[in-house]
């Protein structure tokens, strides 16, 4: 049986929507915590839903936000939707899904990505020297078998705030899944 959805999900639907074919409607920013104890911040694209408070992104495991979520799975997504005026703030944990969900979810997302999506994960490893230009191919076909850096983040979110930015005051709320996603009002 699927979960109801929780409150602020219709909220974040409709703000996407408002954002039409923009590329605000799909990125958002991860924050994680580096080996070192210091914040990264990095742009990645809304892959889908999972369950009522479980979404998708796609990654790089050569990266070093792979590391970094290896060895500490707390997140917060950040969600800015200029048009509609709003910001989602997004915190939750990565998932570590059993070996056989974790091949067949990455292989539905590698099958539903574009040639062109895919290239990426035909380039060089993220972050090492600059190679030549003829290692980044610009599309890999359907018949390319899913690489091992092919990785997918699956967050399970447990505090949801948005920030609306349209009224003065502004207005900001809050749910977490600890309080069964009781809407809290809270200062701008």
């Amino acid at each position: 049986m699927t979960a109801a959805l929780p409150p602020w999900r219709p909220l974040l639907r409709g703000a996407r929507e408002r954002e039409g074919r923009s590329p605000a409607a799909r990125w958002l920013q991860l924050a994680t915590v580096a080996a070192d104890g210091t914040p990264r911040v990095r742009t990645l694209v809304f892959r889908g839903w999972a369950e009522a408070s479980v979404l998708d992104l796609l990654s790089d495991g050569r990266s070093a936000k792979a590391a970094e979520l290896r060895q500490q799975p707390a997140v917060e997504l950040c969600w800015l939707l200029p048009r509609a005026r709003c910001q989602f703030r997004l915190r939750g944990q990565r998932l570590v899904l059993p070996a056989d969900v974790e091949q067949q979810q990455r292989q539905r997302h590698w099958q539903s990505l574009k040639p062109s999506g895919r290239a990426l994960w035909g380039w060089p490893a993220p972050g090492a020297a600059l190679a030549a230009a003829e290692e980044f191919p610009t599309e890999l076909s359907d018949e390319v078998p899913l690489p091992e850096p092919f990785e997918l983040l699956r967050i399970d979110l447990e505090q949801v705030e948005l920030l609306e930015l349209r009224d003065h005051p502004h207005q900001r709320r809050r749910w977490c899944r600890s309080n069964e996603w009781s809407e809290k009002r809270l200062n701008p």
